[in-house]
């Protein structure tokens, strides 16, 4: 089984991918960008602003997701894989970035990346403007985070737009419940298969 948590910025992504790695102890736990070799140098050029060319950073994206999906995904499908991130981020910040390309360019763009092989399950973690003032407050920024809370509600508006036009399965969480309760919810709509 193949999951991904989404979310922008602050929703607490990081704290359940924690949780879950207490929880499934065999399962494979990445992240895009930078769960590769070529992804972790991806990851470094585009949060430290060394690119300056929108279509760049989105064919950066790709490179790295293509090499992900070889080196981490298809290798590892008979496993449980969570990946902190992958092609509803990919897509959603690309059309907040480059307006000018459609959903549908986009998921083609994805399809050819991930060749075809798309995740079974999507967990979004959905946050307000309040809640990400907040959390954004409290911590230093990478280039992304420095784009905006404005911004920042775009691309979860295109991610939740995104899960639409691809049917993929998803479930959408309320970032600002407990902790606890979030990772419940998680661990339920994954089932009692990996207990």
């Amino acid at each position: 089984m193949y999951v991904i948590l989404e979310g922008v910025d602050t929703s607490g992504k990081s704290t359940q991918i924690d949780l879950l790695k207490q929880k499934y102890t065999d399962a494979v736990f990445t992240k895009e960008p930078g769960g590769t070799k070529l992804g972790f140098n991806i990851r470094k050029i585009i949060l430290d602003g060394e690119i300056s060319s929108i279509q760049a950073e989105l064919f950066m994206f790709l490179a790295d997701r293509a090499e992900h999906y070889e080196q981490i995904v298809k290798p590892n499908k008979n496993k449980l894989i969570f990946s902190d991130r992958g092609l509803i981020s990919g897509i959603a910040y690309a059309k907040t970035n480059y307006e000018k390309f459609s959903f549908e360019e986009l998921i083609k763009l994805n399809m050819i990346a991930l060749d075809k092989d798309m995740p079974n399950l999507v967990v979004l973690l959905k946050i307000d403007k309040t809640h990400i003032e907040k959390r954004l407050n409290a911590k230093k920024h990478d280039n992304i985070e420095k784009r905006g809370i404005r911004y920042l509600l775009k691309v979860q508006e295109n991610m939740i737009e995104t899960l639409k036009k691809m049917k993929i399965k998803y479930i959408q969480i309320d970032a600002s419940l407990k902790i606890e309760d979030i990772h419940n919810i998680i661990i339920k709509n994954i089932g009692n298969k990996y207990d």
